[in-house]
């Protein structure tokens, strides 16, 4: 093996180099791109499906705030109800299918 490591030579050892990877610096960059997209989704994917520990879990039950419905509100929902055929359809609607849109 040749000890000789001067200047001159690493340079050009380099430049070697650099002129095959720009040959194939399309495909290169291809693998790299795809590779970081690769990650990004695979990140997502173990995020998403990370159980929430307990900590996170008992500071969002303290966040919670019940709603609170006025008791003329629910007056007047049920005076309506009571008054048109319609609403009461609507209102069995939603109770049967709470979901549907």
């Amino acid at each position: 093996m040749n000890s000789n490591l001067d200047l001159h030579t690493i340079l050009e050892s380099f430049h070697k180099w650099f002129r095959t990877l720009n040959a194939y610096r399309n495909f290169v960059f291809f693998l790299l791109l795809t590779s970081l997209y690769g990650y990004i989704v695979w990140r997502i994917n173990v995020l998403s499906t990370a159980p929430p520990s307990t900590a996170d879990v008992a500071s969002a039950q303290q966040n919670v705030q019940l709603p609170k419905i006025p008791e003329s509100t629910v007056q007047k929902l049920q005076g309506l109800q009571d008054n048109s055929v319609r609403v009461q359809t609507l209102f069995n609607e939603a109770r049967q299918n709470p979901f549907q849109e």
